[in-house]
């Protein structure tokens, strides 16, 4: 439950996020190319990266990367020198507009789960009253232990969902 909370912490997870996976994928297509900047071919290849790896590790849908000239568009606008290639500074800025989206929809997705899986789990504990067997040890188990554990039973299962 730690994780899903510091997912739902704001800015300086989202911050710590795009920056490791921006200087991940700047060195990798950097190291490839053994250049300084990155054209926009390399650009494009870098945006392909961080949505592959933005797709590995943020719950949620899949998130299609931008076309190309969107790419092309956003990086005329990102090029703070003007010398038609993105440095690590301008590639980080890059990379937060064009995912600034992508965190949005992910952080409204864990805040609905987190908000609607409480309450169904303490209406599916009355619902347990009856079952033999069951409503007896289900009732005995503190509310706020048994919402927890079923939003970590829902969380888990739409992730699964997701990988499928």
């Amino acid at each position: 439950m730690g994780q899903i909370l510091e997912k739902v912490q704001g800015k300086e997870w989202k911050e710590r996020q795009i920056q490791m996976i921006s200087n991940k994928i700047f060195d990798r297509v950097k190291s490839d190319t053994g250049r300084s900047n990155l054209t926009f071919e390399e650009l494009y290849i870098a945006v392909l990266l961080v949505y592959n790896d933005l797709n590995k590790r943020l719950p949620g849908p899949h998130f299609d990367p931008p076309s190309k000239e969107e790419i092309k568009t956003l990086m005329r606008e990102s090029d703070i020198n003007l010398d038609g290639e993105l440095n690590r500074e301008e590639f980080v800025k890059f990379i937060r507009r064009i995912t600034k989206n992508t965190f949005f929809t992910v952080s409204q997705g864990l805040i609905l789960t987190l908000a609607v899986a409480p309450t169904v789990a303490l209406l599916t504990k009355r619902t347990t009253e009856n079952v033999p067997g069951v409503g007896k040890v289900v009732q005995k188990i503190p509310n706020s232990v048994y919402a927890s554990l079923v939003t970590l039973v829902i969380v888990a299962f739409q992730q699964g969902a997701e990988r499928s």
